[in-house]
């Protein structure tokens, strides 16, 4: 298969999304904080939610894989499966006996049942033995051996396309880095991807997908802050230059507040040359330009206003800006409700969650049409159409002019 994205707005062809089970079930009020959710959300109806979200795209067109059977395909590899089961074995918190316990359970489980255990987890009742040593004897009834990945949901987070490359991020968040493993997994073993090429890797410095935006063809934004470090964007735009990948990238500092983690949740792009964007940061937003010099070493100006900034490099008189929400405080609350997160599936054609009603509004007066999916108990992650998408077709955009 060719795999090849440059920009947010190409036509969508082919999208990786993680439908929901039982590792959302796994969250509990004990748990819910360390595992970086806001809500205990209702399984079913977010199962729902998935589903509407998946049939919008498929009756677009769009081909939707998902991240469970790409993962139980590729533990069907015996390289793969050594791979991830020793991983997860390193976990220095399990101790010689309770290792071998986990080692000899997971060497009974079919590729479907260990890509289930790896997602879901594994719960200490679930983990059926005599003795697990004194790790096992002292955890608590509540505890997981093996921690679940309820934030699998948000696929973009963990992988990202820069043309025909593969960008494996590195997750800042400790409860979070075991995604980035299964997907640096499959990248590299499953056949659909035989050739791929990774441009970025989990063992480098920290960079996040929901912070890399492909503004155009040779165009990416990075935003930076506690998720997508200085360090992680200046080493991916190393990367992304020596392989003549970009001509320019946008690094865009970002306040770190629980509404605003991810640049994708500032802004996001529903045409070639229009931005949905948070009204209440976006005079503040800056941007510095950094391309690369004669000696590989990347040049860094600015900073600059990011919307300035933004179409200089995408050779474009101006951006037009659409605002989420109506008013400050609807933009607020929308934009806590991910109504900027946006996904495009052509130039001024998104998916949005329905109930952004404000910022709907504004798209579709700016001429942009919008395919309203449900997203009540899927938003409890804070993450939204952007998020839970991870493209890796689109058709190789074309700009004006």
């Amino acid at each position: 298969m060719a795999h090849y994205v440059d920009s947010e707005v190409g036509r969508l062809v082919t999208v990786l999304l993680h439908r929901p089970g039982p590792e959302l079930a796994r969250l509990t009020p004990r748990n819910s904080d360390s595992l970086l959710f806001d809500a205990i959300p209702w399984v079913g109806r977010a199962q729902e939610e998935h589903d509407a979200f998946a049939a919008a795209l498929r009756d677009r067109g769009v081909e939707v894989l998902y991240l469970s059977a790409l993962l139980a395909e590729t533990l069907a590899i015996d390289e793969a499966r050594t791979e991830l089961t020793g991983l997860v074995l390193a976990d220095p918190r399990l101790g010689d006996t309770l290792r071998r316990r986990v080692s000899d359970h997971l060497s009974y489980l079919d590729p479907a049942g260990l890509s289930d255990v790896l997602i879901a987890g594994l719960a200490h009742e679930e983990l059926r033995v005599r003795t697990g040593g004194l790790v096992y004897t002292l955890m608590d009834q509540h505890d997981f051996i093996i921690d679940p990945l309820p934030n699998l949901l948000f696929t973009r987070d963990s992988s990202a396309w820069v043309r025909d490359r593969a960008v494996v991020s590195s997750l800042a968040m400790p409860a979070r880095r075991r995604e980035t493993t299964l997907l640096h997994t499959i990248y590299r073993h499953h056949p659909r991807f035989a050739g791929t090429q990774l441009v970025y890797e989990p063992t480098l410095e920290s960079v996040e997908g929901g912070d890399v935006l492909l503004l155009a063809p040779g165009v990416l934004a990075v935003g930076v802050g506690e998720r997508t470090t200085p360090a992680g964007a200046e080493r991916l735009a190393r990367k992304v230059f020596a392989e003549g990948l970009a001509h320019t990238i946008l690094v865009v500092p970002i306040a770190q507040e629980r509404a605003t983690m991810h640049l994708d949740t500032i802004v996001t792009m529903v045409d070639v040359d229009a931005v949905l964007m948070y009204p209440n940061l976006a005079d503040a937003l800056v941007a510095y330009t950094v391309v690369a010099g004669e000696d590989g070493e990347p040049q860094v100006d600015g900073p600059a206003p990011f919307l300035r900034a933004a179409a200089d490099a995408m050779d474009l008189d101006a951006l037009r800006v659409i605002d989420t929400g109506l008013d400050p405080v609807t933009a607020e609350r929308e934009q806590w409700d991910d109504g900027n997160n946006t996904l495009a599936i052509e130039p001024r054609l998104c998916v949005a969650y329905e109930r952004n009603v404000g910022t709907n509004a504004q798209l579709e007066r700016a001429g942009i049409e919008v395919i309203p999916i449900p997203g009540s108990e899927l938003g409890s992650g804070r993450g939204g159409p952007r998020c839970m998408s991870c493209p890796m077709v689109r058709d190789p955009l074309k700009l004006p002019g």
